[in-house]
């Protein structure tokens, strides 16, 4: 899957119960690892603060979702 969500691809989502959780799952991991180089950098800034607990909110929602259409068996 490329870094940018096309259209179609999110069509597919919409349709394809796999290839959603494949993509939730994706995008999660992407977002976790994007909140870790940021507390790794040490930024103690109001503005790194914020963004960080915005993305913690984020992956929350995420992880949510990942649960709520549990897992996916191939037919």
């Amino acid at each position: 899957m490329s870094n940018q969500l096309s259209e179609d691809d999110l069509a597919r989502a919409r349709h394809d119960p796999a290839f959603r959780q494949q993509m939730l799952a994706e995008h999660l991991e992407r977002l976790l690892d994007a909140l870790n180089r940021m507390r790794r950098a040490n930024n103690d800034s109001p503005q790194a603060a914020r963004q960080i607990r915005e993305g913690v909110d984020l992956a929350v929602k995420l992880a949510d979702r990942l649960q709520q259409n549990g897992p996916v068996r191939a037919a």
